[in-house]
């Protein structure tokens, strides 16, 4: 496997029903994942991959700004034990009672299993930090008694974030070593961790995208491909943004030119991007969600749910838009043996 874990801790976060008081339980100082090398390396392995499938991240850098009364930033902590001012446990136990502190100023639920973990992984080298919540489950044992337990919901994070320490280092200016999932966990809660953070917003990755797809839109239409060349190119793109979501690698636009290449056309695909001046990086990490819509238009609504490629707008599937209708020819067979058959079991019998 190609991660190597530096250092990790774990500690606990919960709230006291009587005062709302929030108590920060640490861990052990020393976690021997040495000894339990397999047990530790696969739940961080999973940590990385689930956190790398989330589709609702954003991106952005350490605040340049004080922090609040006499509470220490994330980044200053995180810099003395980088710079081995002091020594892993002590930084994760600080951190740990600066999101206590968090927590109980915005006054939120949010409670569980506070890890953080220094990791390498293909190269890279990271800092994750995240808050996993706790569910309960249930087993049967051999007296067919039942029992309950609780157990780290992975799969549930929506509290977390990661660092490229590599990024951090040699680029400090920029706005996008810090990753953190956005959105579906409420806008006050992200609120929150950023703060504890000590997190701006910087690069969007859905408008670097959104920008990605309108300018191979305008270059193949520039160019002048017919549908079939457009709809390959498409397919092309789209395949390659999957394989860099999959290996959580940037898109490149020197290495999408190579994949949407025309043949006859009088720039490459880099070269017409310099030329129009689009606001994109040179590279960036990407939202798969919107590539996904490339090759196809979908909707649904009012019981109804429709997809189908670009390829067959105009001809299989027709809109006019002066009546809101919608005729579909060629009806895939599934559909259509179901819709034959709905037809004759609403036949009306012969009196």
């Amino acid at each position: 496997m190609s991660l190597i874990i530096k250092n990790i801790a774990l500690h606990f976060l919960s709230k006291k029903e009587e005062t709302g008081e929030v108590v920060l339980r640490l861990g052990p100082e020393n976690i021997d994942f040495e000894q339990e090398s397999a047990k530790t390396t696969n739940f961080v392995d999973g940590l990385h991959t689930i956190y790398n499938a989330k589709g609702n991240k954003a991106y952005g850098s350490f605040s340049s700004m004080p922090s609040e009364g006499d509470s220490a930033r994330f980044v200053d902590l995180m810099e003395s034990y980088l710079t081995e001012q002091q020594n892993f446990y002590d930084f994760s136990t600080q951190a740990g009672n600066v999101l206590k502190n968090e927590i109980e100023k915005y006054e939120i639920e949010e409670t569980g299993y506070f890890v953080i973990c220094h990791y390498e992984y293909m190269g890279g080298r990271y800092l994750f930090v995240a808050v996993i919540p706790v569910s309960e489950h249930y087993s049967v044992d051999g007296e067919l008694n039942i029992s309950a337990a609780q157990h780290l919901d992975t799969n549930k994070i929506q509290l977390a974030a990661r660092i490229d320490l590599f990024d951090y280092k040699d680029n400090g200016q920029g706005n996008r070593y810090i990753s953190f999932i956005k959105g579906r966990a409420g806008r006050k809660v992200s609120d929150f961790f950023l703060e504890f953070l000590g997190c701006e917003e910087g690069l969007n990755a859905k408008e670097q995208t959104q920008t990605l797809v309108q300018a191979v839109e305008d270059y193949v239409t520039v160019n002048q491909l017919d549908p079939s060349e457009k709809q390959k190119t498409r397919k092309d793109l789209l395949s390659y943004c999957k394989e860099q979501k999959a290996s959580s690698q940037d898109v490149s636009l020197q290495e999408v030119g190579k994949v949407v290449e025309s043949a006859g056309a009088e720039q490459d695909f880099y070269q017409f991007c310099q030329t129009q001046s689009y606001p994109i990086e040179e590279s960036f990490p990407h939202e798969q969600a919107v590539v996904n819509k490339i090759t196809k238009y979908s909707g649904y609504g009012n019981g109804i749910s429709l997809s189908f490629e670009r390829s067959h707008f105009g001809e299989d599937v027709v809109y006019n838009p002066h009546n809101d209708s919608l005729t579909i020819y060629k009806v895939p067979p599934n559909l259509k043996e179901q819709l034959m058959a709905l037809l004759e079991g609403e036949q009306v019998p012969e009196e």
